[in-house]
């Protein structure tokens, strides 16, 4: 249950009208705190931001889920490669990985 204080920011924040990250914002800081002082020991700093985005869900907070644009950014990167391997490129990861898979080795 996140603490009292916490609540109050985040009501203050939309009250003032701003957007539903900083309200958020003050859940995750809290468990940043938290994960610092020894409460519990979240693994990684992307652990405690989930944490503290999950709280904030709960406590009523309306924080959108990893959205389209991180789909988008995701598959652009692999578009970015628009010319074909070399042919000995290809030869030589071929051979590398014939080397650990022999149902990788070209038949000759």
């Amino acid at each position: 249950m996140p603490e009292r204080k916490t609540l109050q920011r985040a009501r203050r924040a939309k009250r003032q009208g701003k957007r539903s990250s900083t309200q958020a914002g003050e859940f995750v800081r809290e468990e940043m705190h938290h994960v610092k002082s020894g409460k519990h020991g979240a693994k990684s700093r992307k652990q405690t931001i989930a944490i503290g985005l999950s709280k904030a869900r709960r406590s009523g907070v309306k924080v959108k889920r990893k959205g389209a644009a991180a789909k988008r950014r995701r598959s652009t990167g692999s578009r970015s490669r628009k010319r074909r391997t070399s042919p000995r490129r290809s030869r030589a990861s071929r051979r590398a990985l014939g080397k650990r898979r022999p149902s990788l080795k070209r038949k000759r």
